[in-house]
């Protein structure tokens, strides 16, 4: 049991149509703690990344965030979002903004920072993420892996108690995806809470506290990255692991 809960799932539930995609799901995620969640394709691992932060409504259960439960509309929700924040496949940058602009926009509209304050806090994060030199390009001079990195950046800009990753490197060709991982991986030693869905089982046995495997829409085990990979005890994740370790 996580000692300070900061993400809380009971008992959750969420149906497309008559597709259930997310069944009786608990998990509590600690203050500092990096989960990672992992499993075979339509197992629901998106789905419930992406409750956490209310971008999918649920249809039964509860999810609190630091002691909150999730707000359902308006000024709440803009600052559940600041406050969790979330990097997608897809980089969502804004194509026709500077990195340096889209690293401060939300800094500017939502946390109304000074627009100085706000590049200064980005050019700092650029520098963390190793591309303080590309601030005054546009997304579409970056590769990839930089545009991935550009996005982290943009997340931590709102100061996030937490940072949700769905499958941020399944998009990047394979030479770009370490370059976010070990972004990641020194956001994970810095404390950062992070939960990440991922096929990158490396990051998972690395940077992971636990490894939470799904199937079915249900969570199947829970476990310390260690007990999972060396002893898996369901057949299902055993099955996963074969296929997925032999190559």
């Amino acid at each position: 049991m996580a000692v300070d809960p900061l993400i809380e799932l009971r008992d959750v539930n969420k149906f497309y149509g008559q597709l259930h995609v997310l069944r009786d799901i608990n998990l509590t995620v600690g203050r500092g703690e990096v989960v990672v969640i992992i499993g075979p394709s339509g197992s629901g691992k998106s789905t419930l990344c992406r409750t956490i932060n209310r971008l999918e409504t649920i249809e039964s259960g509860h999810i609190a965030i630091d002691g909150r439960p999730l707000p359902e509309e308006g000024k709440g929700l803009a600052q559940l979002r600041a406050e969790v924040g979330m990097v997608f496949q897809s980089f969502n940058l804004f194509a026709h903004k500077t990195v340096l602009a889209n690293v401060s926009l939300a800094q500017l509209k939502v946390r109304k920072r000074k627009k100085d304050d706000a590049d200064r806090r980005s050019r700092e994060l650029l520098e963390r993420v190793g591309l303080a030199s590309q601030a005054d390009k546009f997304p579409a001079q970056l590769s990839g892996g930089q545009q991935q990195r550009v996005a982290i950046a943009r997340a931590l800009a709102m100061d996030p108690k937490a940072l949700l990753f769905d499958e941020p490197t399944s998009a990047l060709d394979p030479e770009m995806i370490n370059e976010v991982l070990e972004v990641m991986q020194q956001l994970a030693r810095d404390g950062m809470t992070m939960v990440v869905v991922t096929h990158e089982m490396g990051f998972a046995r690395s940077a992971a506290n636990r490894v939470v495997f799904m199937a079915d829409g249900r969570v199947v085990e829970d476990r310390t990255p260690e007990a999972f990979f060396t002893a898996p005890e369901s057949d299902r994740a055993k099955d996963f692991l074969s296929k997925i370790l032999k190559h």
